[in-house]
């Protein structure tokens, strides 16, 4: 039986429940009062076409498709996963995160494919962090090279709406979200090609404290550790490179497509990319279930490099709206079809082992 990462307790999940709700409710009321609108006017949507909002659905459908089939590349050093667990349990996972308070549903992947697959719990959260990591990586390179390839407003306006938020912050954001995730990247190496003196090290210092600590964390790192055996081989690692190039070049298109169909015409490819990485970035503050608040509130901050205030008002906040309906949407949608993979394909395995 595969060994399982223990699922959140209850009373945590519900005071980290509160505490994401409360600061979903700070942020709304930040974005009113400064003049960002939740749900846009009447006439934000004069200029919004009948096929924006579907064809940047569909746009999400192939990213979402994408985002869950690249992970079988990490999955494959680590045993057999069949396509029915891998799809179901990202898109279970995906789902978790997006509803979840502050990202506990990050343990929801490694905890169903310990449940649905051959892979151990710890093994795969160590494919997931290193997913993470790479993503965090490519999103805040196309940042940096995407702020080279746009032209801005000039100067850039020192608030947004009414709320005193310098668009400036944008570019130090991005280069210290490089600088982080490639050191994080690099920690990631050390941790997979120096296991054994990463273990060494948490045994000669954890271990000072608590010895039976240092043990269990110890045995954590080598499982976590064994997660990363996609880093050294190309036949894997490459693969899943090209895929997700693939899926956040997409997610850009669809960025891209829907701003054209809302009418915002200074949005162009280069500046559909600056949008997702600040929204990317933006996402891994602490926030409301379903990114709510701060999901907006990164998203206008990035039209304010290139949108007028009165345009962001109006079709910018059309924009938004159906961004983020489109994303709430799709993720709901696809954590039910998850789920019924999962379902059925236990319901099959039950009924072969019955069989036999």
């Amino acid at each position: 039986m595969s060994e399982e990462q223990p699922p959140p307790r209850p009373k945590r999940l519900v005071l980290r429940l509160v505490v994401s709700v409360l600061i979903g409710v700070a942020l709304a009321w930040m974005l009113v009062s400064g003049g960002l609108p939740i749900i846009p006017p009447a006439a934000g949507f004069s200029k919004v076409e009948r096929w924006a909002a579907p064809a940047y659905f569909a746009s999400l459908v192939g990213v979402h498709l994408v985002r869950a089939l690249r992970w079988r590349h990490l999955l494959r050093p680590l045993g057999q996963v069949e396509l029915r667990a891998v799809l179901g349990t990202a898109w279970v996972g995906f789902a978790a995160v997006l509803f979840l308070p502050l990202r506990v549903g990050e343990v929801a992947r490694p905890y169903l494919l310990g449940r649905h697959g051959d892979v151990k719990g710890w093994e795969a959260a160590g494919t997931v962090a290193g997913e993470r990591v790479i993503d965090g990586l490519v999103l805040s390179a196309v940042l940096f090279a995407a702020l080279s390839l746009t032209t801005p407003i000039d100067p850039l306006p020192d608030r947004v709406g009414e709320l005193l938020l310098p668009v400036a912050a944008i570019p130090k954001a991005a280069y210290t979200a490089l600088a982080g995730f490639s050191a994080c990247f690099l920690l990631l190496g050390v941790f997979h090609f120096k296991r054994d003196w990463s273990v060494r090290l948490l045994r000669s210092t954890v271990g000072v404290v608590s010895e039976s600590a240092a043990e269990r964390l110890a045995s954590i790192a080598e499982r976590l550790a064994k997660g990363l055996s996609f880093l050294p081989s190309g036949k894997h690692f490459l693969p899943f490179a090209i895929e997700t190039a693939c899926y956040w070049a997409l997610n850009a298109a669809g960025l891209w497509i829907l701003a054209q169909g809302c009418g915002l015409t200074a949005i162009g490819f280069w500046e559909a990319c600056v949008l997702m990485g600040c929204l990317g970035i933006g996402i891994l503050v602490p926030s409301g279930p379903g990114f709510f608040g701060v999901y907006q509130l990164s998203v206008y901050l990035a039209l304010a490099m290139f949108v007028q205030a009165t345009e962001i008002a109006q079709a910018g906040a059309a924009f938004v709206f159906i961004a983020y309906c489109c994303q709430l949407s799709l993720h709901a949608i696809g954590g039910a079809i998850g789920a019924w993979l999962l379902r059925t394909g236990a319901e099959n395995l039950a009924t072969s082992d019955g069989a036999t």
